[in-house]
């Protein structure tokens, strides 16, 4: 007899890759918690069945990236990913729910991720410099 455990763990890794064309990073910043919704756009018919399963949960309600990830049972590193290029095409967005204030609280990370994107958006050719970590 042969353990072919191995063998699942590999076509699911190759999947992974073929899924998001062997990118291992998204163009936009986004976190675990980072909140999606359905946007006007359409994703593109090149784009993997997981981009079709994302939009359609993103419709019946906002969901977080780390949500997406276990729904569609890929690693989050991959969801990210397939997110960035739904963002490009405005088949997601980036709902601002409260208003931006001057507290002392600080920023609100969603409302700066989506500062980023839509200026990401509008001018693709910038130059991208790397995340502080």
């Amino acid at each position: 007899m042969s353990d072919n455990t191995g063998a699942g763990e590999e076509v699911s890794f190759v999947r992974t890759y073929a899924v998001t064309g062997g990118r291992s990073r998204p163009r936009h910043p986004l976190s675990l918690e980072t909140t999606l919704e359905a946007g006007r756009g359409k994703f593109g018919p090149d784009q993997v069945d997981e981009c079709r399963q994302i939009v359609f949960l993103c419709r019946e309600r906002r969901r977080t990236v780390a949500e997406l990830a276990g729904r569609i049972g890929r690693p989050v590193s991959a969801v990210k990913v397939l997110v960035s290029d739904l963002l490009d095409a405005d088949a997601l967005v980036l709902p601002v729910t409260a208003p931006y204030s001057s507290s002392d609280e600080g920023q609100d990370p969603q409302l700066l991720t989506a500062v980023v994107v839509g200026l990401r958006k509008k001018f693709r050719d910038a130059t991208v410099y790397p995340q502080a970590g």
